[in-house]
């Protein structure tokens, strides 16, 4: 995977000189902080395997990577202050370190550069890559909002979970390489929807994996505390999974450990009903499903089968990573 970590670094190096004024220090201050805290920059690497995919350098998508990358840091500044987190990378979040009121102005400034930063590219494909940029920006926020109104709901089925997932989190995926695809100049519709199909069905599969192994990583290589969607009862698929293999009894049972369990004994009495029910197992095929759907969106795509194993290298690991 030397090409991913050759635009990885590319992307990394971009970011530490992007350019923004000095004034007013509250508003520009939190982006060069929260900018610095690192991260995968997986998303916009996807945007520059795309292109190469396609025949082109990988470096002619760089500023719409940039875009998709800023895009992301956005959702993830507003995201913490939604759900009121105190840490982010284990580095204060934006909203903790000075205030939700900067927090809020500071992301918006980054979804404003994004777009500055699509601006930069040629006329020929400057429409389309607007036109799935805002697309994609509506889409994200429509997950998020229903993420929000499940807290409340006291029923989600498992199909309202997937949906809200493939808004959240995978659409970005799927943009993410489609722009990549504009970019290169492709012109065939069928792969253009291909390549985003892959992306929408990887990005699934990672979260799938993600609700896996908040419940059974390894603690000394997770990185934050397992059980965590168990400890505030997030609706993930393993929960609605097991309310729907349940019988009433066993109903019963998780409903007293999500309504009175103490933290000390709650990660293991659920878990311990996860393992009765096998819902591990019923986890981990969904997520192959998805992984499989996305092999067969790539397997469509008319390029060498050379052009391919960069994505498809990076999509493995996305599936096997144990943090």
């Amino acid at each position: 995977m030397q090409q991913i970590q050759a635009y990885q670094n590319i992307l990394e190096e971009r970011i530490q000189k992007l350019t923004l004024p000095e004034s007013p220090k509250n508003l520009y201050d939190p982006l060069r902080y929260f900018l610095t805290l690192g991260g995968k920059r997986t998303r916009p690497s996807l945007t520059m395997l795309a292109c190469s995919l396609f025949g082109q350098p990988g470096i002619k998508a760089v500023n719409a990577a940039m875009a998709v990358e800023l895009f992301h840091n956005f959702t993830l500044i507003h995201d913490d202050i939604m759900d009121d987190a105190p840490l982010r990378r284990g580095q204060q979040t934006v909203h903790e370190k000075w205030n939700k009121d900067i927090a809020i102005l500071s992301g918006d400034v980054l979804f404003v550069e994004a777009y500055a930063l699509l601006a930069q590219h040629e006329p020929a494909v400057l429409a389309p890559l607007l036109a799935v940029f805002s697309r994609t920006a509506r889409e994200v926020c429509e997950g998020q909002q229903m993420d929000m109104d499940f807290e409340s709901l006291s029923t989600v089925t498992i199909d309202a979970y997937i949906e809200m997932i493939r808004l959240k989190t995978s659409v970005l995926l799927g943009a993410a390489l489609e722009m990549g695809a504009i970019v290169a100049g492709v012109d065939s519709r069928d792969d253009i929807q291909n390549i985003y199909d892959f992306g929408v069905n990887i990005g699934l599969a990672f979260q799938m994996h993600d609700d896996i192994l908040d419940v059974y990583a390894d603690p000394k290589k997770f990185g934050k505390q397992v059980g965590g969607d168990i400890l505030s009862n997030k609706k993930t698929f393993m929960l609605l999974k097991a309310y729907e293999l349940a019988d009433e009894e066993t109903k019963k049972a998780l409903d007293q450990q999500l309504l009175e369990g103490n933290e000390e004994d709650k990660v293991q009495k659920v878990t311990a009903i996860f393992d009765q029910l096998g819902i591990k197992e019923v986890a981990e095929a969904q997520k192959e499903l998805f992984y499989q759907n996305a092999l067969e969106k790539m397997n469509r795509i008319n390029v060498p089968e050379e052009n391919k194993k960069e994505l498809l290298g990076l999509a493995k690991y996305l599936m096997s990573r144990d943090h």
